[in-house]
């Protein structure tokens, strides 16, 4: 007997996905901050070292064009898409579970980075984002004058 992970949240979305390809996405419309219907959210790692931050997302199947990256008033943001077979190409197939279409995850940066000096590597399928941090700033000394 095969014991199998009970996961109600994956079968909706699974007959979600599976009910906007029948009907080619007709139901979908866009969200109420205007952008378009997010179809998947890659799974991401964060995590902290004394002089950055490091962001690591699982994007396997998706090509380094079509990934974006934009850090803007404390926000940084990694959207883009997963190309995948054609309708055509998918007969045969009895079961399709790999996401495609437009994803979004987005962050709130501390105020200690240099957004400036951000960097992303996509390699093997994982995209890593570097938050080099900013130097604290010394206090400042005030002198009392004297009269």
């Amino acid at each position: 007997m095969a014991l199998l992970r009970y996961e109600p949240w994956g079968t909706m979305a699974r007959l979600h996905r599976q009910i906007d390809q029948i009907f080619g996405d007709t139901f979908g419309a866009p969200a109420a901050n205007g952008e378009d219907s997010v179809e998947w959210s890659p799974s991401v790692d964060i995590h902290e070292e004394p002089d950055k931050f490091v962001v690591a997302a699982d994007l396997p199947g998706v090509e380094s064009k079509d990934i974006n990256i934009t850090a803007d008033n404390g926000v940084l943001t990694i959207s883009g898409q997963r190309r995948s077979l054609q309708r055509e190409q998918r007969k045969g197939y009895s079961r399709l579970e790999r996401l495609e279409g437009t994803f979004l995850r987005r962050f709130t940066l501390p105020d200690n980075v240099k957004a400036d000096d951000i960097r992303a590597q996509h390699t093997n399928g994982v995209l890593q984002v570097t938050i080099p941090k900013a130097q604290a700033p010394e206090p400042k000394r005030i002198a009392i004058e004297t009269h």
